[in-house]
């Protein structure tokens, strides 16, 4: 909030006081707005940069993420398992307030459920909440409304595409809850995905920010335990597993009439992942990345005179 004017975003309030920081709406937002976005959806445990995208993708700027709390970070936080809707109102919520609601019933497996005075949450949405949704969300995480904080920007907008392009290691991680895997075993997470460039409106962005992961993203995942485990699951944690994998996401999206609950599940995970452990010093990399597809879904223009 200190930074708004340097971030170029809105800092406001609902009629109920809960605070509204706009980060892409009206506001216009930026990169380093997205940056610091993706860290608040990590709740504070991990880290997020930018880097050089991979030579063979063309997009110049991709985005890393670290974390040494991956469960905490990424599933209990991050991952965004909290659909909020409202009279003409609709968002996927993500970031610490999860934790605070504890609903969802993947917290009954990890754990991380807490209870605080105050809630803070990201909303992937087009528009900011309004009053009742704000009240709603209050009362979910047990908090006086005054003490909800609610980050919002559209996935078009730039801070809005850094965040979802963050989620590399968190959508990995959810896929092995998917397979079962047990997460303890996972002791700190990398991942990089590159940023797809503009995208115009908010459906086209869902695409590419999809695409960025699922053909672009490589995630390491450090362990511990036995490799034969790692050996026998490997094979079905990168999004190439899924048999909706190889085309851009907005024509799979297309396929199914844009019913994105009629996707294969197991496609949405990063085109790499490898896991190092540290236990044996092996490391296994499974998947592989495939940038015919980003060029296709970013449609990069090479312009030579």
């Amino acid at each position: 909030m200190s930074d708004s004017h340097r971030l170029r975003i809105a800092v406001g309030q609902s009629p109920c006081r809960a605070r509204l920081i706009d980060c892409g709406i009206r506001a216009e937002g930026g990169l380093e707005a997205g940056r610091r976005l993706a860290e608040v959806c990590l709740a504070g445990l991990g880290r997020v940069e930018f880097a050089p995208a991979a030579h063979e993708f063309d997009t110049g700027l991709a985005v890393m993420v670290t974390t040494d709390h991956p469960v905490a970070g990424c599933m209990a936080s991050q991952y965004a398992g909290w659909r909020i809707t409202g009279e003409e109102f609709f968002a996927m919520g993500s970031g610490p307030m999860r934790a605070s609601a504890g609903k969802e019933a993947l917290f009954d497996t990890i754990g991380n459920r807490e209870q605080n005075n105050a809630a803070v949450g990201i909303l992937e949405a087009a528009g900011l909440p309004p009053d009742e949704v704000c009240q709603d969300l209050a009362q979910q995480c047990g908090v006086a409304p005054e003490n909800l904080t609610l980050l919002v920007a559209p996935t078009a907008s730039l801070a809005g595409s850094v965040q979802v392009v963050a989620r590399s290691v968190e959508t990995a991680l959810h896929k092995l809850f998917e397979l079962e895997f047990d997460l303890r075993r996972i002791v700190s997470g990398s991942g990089v995905a590159p940023l797809p460039p503009a995208s115009g409106n908010d459906l086209a962005a869902i695409g590419r920010t999809n695409d960025a992961i699922l053909y672009g993203g490589e995630v390491m995942l450090w362990v511990r335990g036995d490799d034969a485990s790692l050996e026998a699951i490997g094979p079905r944690v990168p999004s190439g597993a899924s048999a909706d994998y190889g085309q851009p996401f907005a024509a799979i999206f297309e396929r199914y009439n844009r019913d994105f609950y009629r996707i294969d599940p197991y496609l949405f995970s990063p085109a790499v992942v490898s896991f190092a452990n540290l236990d044996t010093g092996r490391t296994f990399r499974f998947g592989h990345t495939l940038p015919r597809v980003i060029h296709e879904s970013f449609d990069i223009r090479q312009i030579t005179a």
